[in-house]
């Protein structure tokens, strides 16, 4: 293996694709780093070509699809001078730290983590090869980065916690319901994130006049309980705080909401999609398209721990009337007005 790695990039000018040759310095170290570790590329073309990980529980439109047409739009294009070896847990969170090994001896140049799990089984795998990371968690709060202005170490990314968008959904709970009274939070106090998001929903709770009620749980193994524990709360409504149990147990969630006339307010769309009421949130496919960038810097020479970790700054409302009729709400149509989706 060569002492640096010389990749192609595409280049389109005047509708005519070209190749050039850039030498990187952060995948040269990178490179230099796996060569006692990985094993030998096929050929000299091989070598040329920058291998991605991309590390996730599961393939979505709003993830693979969108990273790739972000890369492509920067002239890494796959077959050409880009591969991307994917891995999936499928909902088995367990086979992350697996997977993550399993990326580092195929010899992969850089690892893409999407969600908590994959995060954090990316950053328990090395700390050498170039980590980006998309994460509804805080990477300050979580020890994942020193700062988020400078990273520092290989990883950096992109977060979607915006503590203020705690009292917004609150907000758009008791507008959706009227007023809620109590209103349950389920959370995990074992999160940081969660930790900062409920002393910022708690502050806003007091100028709404509305009662929290937090329920907790600290792994899957708690979840049912908590689940007995929300009910007997007897709350008006629910928010739901954004952790790697409850986005694996969604599905669940929803089910639970409609069985006992539970309007909850969820942190993604994907719960909503799940069967969810209400969501308000950044998008992954926001997400995607600023790991993209990173992506791009990195393999062009940018150190992982020089790049600032970024946030989405769109926020996307989506309201399921499917869900509202099943508990028996209705929506008010100055909130359907404001909504970026309607799920009928």
């Amino acid at each position: 293996m060569p002492r640096s790695l010389q990749i192609p990039v595409a280049e389109k000018t005047r509708g005519v694709t070209k190749t050039r040759r850039v030498i990187t310095r952060a995948v040269a170290v990178t490179v230099a780093s796996l060569c006692l570790a990985a094993a030998p590329r096929a050929d000299a073309d091989e070598e040329r070509i920058a291998w991605i990980g991309f590390l996730a529980n599961e393939a979505t439109p709003e993830s693979g699809p969108v990273l790739r047409q972000g890369l492509h739009d920067r002239g890494w294009v796959e077959g050409q001078n880009l591969k991307i070896w994917n891995r999936y847990a499928q909902g088995k969170l367990e086979l992350f730290p697996g997977h993550a090994e399993e990326l580092l001896r195929v010899g992969v140049h850089l690892i893409v983590a999407a969600g908590p799990s994959a995060t954090e089984a990316a950053r328990r795998a090395t700390t050498t090869i170039p980590v980006v990371v998309a994460t509804p968690d805080d990477p300050v709060a979580n020890g994942l980065v020193a700062s988020a202005s400078r990273p520092g170490g290989n990883l950096t990314g992109v977060s979607l916690f915006v503590p203020e968008l705690a009292r917004r959904r609150l907000e758009l709970l008791t507008h959706a319901v009227g007023r809620a009274g109590r209103v349950a939070v389920l959370w995990n106090p074992s999160n940081p994130t969660a930790a900062l998001e409920l002393k910022a929903m708690h502050a806003a709770a007091r100028t709404l006049g509305v009662a929290l009620v937090p329920v907790e749980f600290r792994e899957d193994a708690e979840f049912g309980e908590a689940l007995h524990r929300l009910k007997a709360e007897d709350a008006g409504a629910l928010v739901v705080l954004a952790d790697t149990v409850t986005v694996a147990r969604r599905r669940e969630l929803a089910a639970f909401a409609a069985k006992h006339r539970l309007p909850a307010v969820y942190p993604l769309a994907e719960f909503v999609d799940a069967g969810g009421l209400l969501a308000y949130g950044p998008t992954w496919i926001e997400a995607f398209r600023l790991v993209a960038g990173f992506v791009d810097r990195i393999l062009r020479g940018a150190r992982p721990g020089d790049l600032a970790v970024e946030r989405p700054t769109r926020f996307e409302l989506v309201v399921s009337l499917r869900a509202a009729k099943a508990l028996g709400l209705a929506i008010p149509p100055s909130l359907l007005t404001r909504a970026d989706r309607v799920i009928q």
